[in-house]
């Protein structure tokens, strides 16, 4: 397995509208993908997200598709700043 864990440092006022874009744009699943979760930290204003893919030719696949770009850019307009990325491989995943 591949992905990302990645931080939003979200415009004050815009969490509401981050999170129904997010919703709207998770309704066409990426081939490859096998899961995908977003978090409100307790201890901090940024939210961390975490991508699954099947494997890193999925992540990139998916990174490369004009549809992914224009989420990309929806998701953006409700951001003070670019997302932090950390791709790389999953050694160890337990899923109930």
């Amino acid at each position: 397995m591949y992905g990302t864990i990645f931080s939003l440092d979200i415009k004050p006022g815009h969490q509401d509208k981050l999170l129904a874009t997010m919703e709207k744009e998770a309704a066409s699943k990426p081939q490859g993908m096998l899961a995908w979760f977003v978090m409100k930290p307790d201890d901090k204003e940024e939210w961390t997200g975490v991508a699954i893919f099947e494997s890193k030719e999925a992540y990139v696949a998916n990174a490369n598709r004009p549809e992914q770009h224009e989420s990309f850019l929806k998701m953006m307009e409700h951001l003070a700043s670019e997302p932090t990325w950390n791709d790389g491989t999953y050694v160890i995943a337990e899923i109930a």
